[in-house]
């Protein structure tokens, strides 16, 4: 028995394009709301952007008044060769837009460097993503799109975003998509429950895949790019999907898709990097990335490279042991010096295009050095000698602080004197440099207003010897905690150190 494969074009290819086409060009005409629509590179957002684009292009010119805004988030950690991809596309759309007197203009949106992963991996020392801690969405993703979005409506008053998405992604999409359209007061719209002022648009929502890809295959890219060679890097890969725009928690991130950030910690293999390694040796050059994604972000091995204490100096137990929180100095500084040995390699080996391809930034860097210095006490300063010794060139960064009193001999003494027998996290040390670095900082204050409070803190959060001491004092504390609550041990979880700086012992 033959069953017919399901499609969206029950009525004709043609026919239904063109219907589809009508009712964007009706809805475009409609208001003066303009139109920002999400662009990935993939073939949903492909398959959208080119209905829209024939929409606006049929129109007569003097009613093409509307800007249309394409926008698509780089999180600087993406697939290089689909960043490359998308960079390209982006061009080549604004070059078209141009010569097709079209109001469409392409922009590339990145995250502010404080967002950026290895700003809050390697200088804040969060430990890489994972599911109850899944900090890279909202600011790689979700904040550069939405910072776009409210800026348009701030100066329009309202928004309509065209996303690619479609039903038959996922049963959780279809039904997502069903109840906001029918709370929508507009026709053809869905409400955006994330951004107040916005409505969402999908043309190509009710579309299988396959839909997606014979539409793209057989209507001929209007900003003149190849969509036979989207096709090849689909096949490259094995996993299905494509990384969407992210404007809220509820869209899948680059995780759950085909091409997402090569230091995604959210699934176990980046399978998509694998197969195109497997099935092109001429992309072996991103094996380094691999490798990198593989050996340094193993969420199960990186207990032992993780402080005791909570990035405030906290102390979290759950299940009768310390959460652990941001990573260690050390680990910090290998990593760094890992990732940049890996930009290395892969300007060394890949093809011309990557020869210029920077993992981390000058900006990135100078944030990180920033964070470790100026927050985090590191007065050594190791960064531009991390990036010295394997770039192999000087660090092009000046010096942090001009009033930088102590020399590299000072600090290595200071360890030294430091030292204690059994002190293997370097309490002392970082006790000590800590507190020197916060009386240098409050020095040149008319008024020292904080230097105080930022000593006893300084205090309370290098008042343990080791972690085994910091667990033992925070069960005894949640358990007298629990106690005076009336309450059981498990409801407590967050325990400051001290009570009106009195131990509870």
């Amino acid at each position: 028995m033959n069953t017919q494969r399901k499609t969206a074009f029950v009525t004709g290819f043609k026919k239904t394009v063109q219907a589809l086409v009508e009712q964007t060009q009706t809805l475009y005409l409609s208001d003066g709301i303009p139109w920002v629509v999400g662009y990935s590179g993939g073939k949903d957002s492909t398959a959208a952007l080119q209905l829209i684009w024939y929409a606006v292009s049929k129109l007569p010119e003097k009613k093409r008044i509307k800007p249309v805004y394409v926008i698509s988030t780089d999180t600087l950690v993406e697939n290089p060769i689909v960043a490359l991809w998308v960079e390209s596309s982006l061009e080549a759309m604004e070059k078209a837009a141009i010569d097709q007197n079209l109001p469409i203009t392409p922009h590339r949106l990145t995250p502010e460097v404080a967002d950026r992963f290895w700003v809050n991996l390697i200088g804040r020392g969060y430990p890489a993503p994972r599911p109850k801690f899944r900090w890279c969405t909202s600011r790689l993703k979700i904040n550069p799109s939405n910072n776009f979005i409210n800026n348009v409506i701030r100066q329009n008053g309202q928004v309509i975003l065209v996303l690619g998405t479609r039903k038959a992604e996922s049963v959780v999409r279809a039904v997502n998509m069903a109840k906001h359209e029918k709370t929508s007061t507009r026709e053809k719209m869905a409400t955006n429950a994330s951004l107040p002022n916005s409505w969402i648009y999908t043309p190509i929502a009710d579309w299988t895949n396959d839909d997606v890809w014979m539409y793209i295959t057989q209507v001929k890219n209007p900003w003149e790019y190849n969509n036979k060679a989207l096709l090849s890097m689909y096949q490259g890969a094995t996993a299905d999907g494509e990384c969407p725009l992210v404007v809220d928690t509820s869209t899948p991130s680059c995780g759950d898709s085909r091409f997402g950030c090569y230091v995604c910690t959210m699934v176990e293999q980046d399978k998509s990097m694998q197969a195109m390694i497997q099935n092109d040796e001429e992309k072996e050059w991103m094996l380094p990335l691999m490798k990198l994604r593989n050996e340094w972000l193993d969420i199960k091995e990186d207990r032992k490279h993780r402080d005791f204490r909570r990035m405030s100096g906290v102390l979290k137990v759950v299940g009768g042991r310390l959460v652990h929180g941001p990573y260690k100095q050390a680990f910090r500084e290998k990593l760094l010096r890992a990732l940049l040995q890996a930009q290395q390699d892969v300007q060394k080996d890949g093809p011309p295009e990557v020869k210029n391809l920077e993992l981390i930034t000058y900006n990135d860097l100078e944030e990180i050095r920033r964070l470790w210095v100026m927050e985090k006490h590191e007065i050594e300063d190791n960064l531009p000698k991390i990036y010295e010794r394997v770039m192999k060139q000087p660090y092009p960064g000046k010096r942090l602080d001009d009033n930088q009193v102590f020399q590299p001999e000072d600090i290595i003494l200071l360890k030294e004197i430091c030292q204690q027998e059994g002190d293997n996290e370097n309490i002392h040390f970082q006790l000590i440099r800590e507190l020197l670095h916060l009386e240098q900082q409050h020095r040149t204050m008319a008024r020292r207003a904080g230097l105080y409070d930022s000593l006893d803190k300084s205090l309370e959060r290098n008042a343990f010897e080791n972690a085994q001491e910091a667990e033992e004092f925070a069960l005894r504390r949640k358990s007298a905690v629990a106690l005076a609550r009336g309450e059981e041990d498990n409801t407590v979880e967050n325990l400051p150190l001290f009570t009106n700086n009195t131990a509870i012992s």
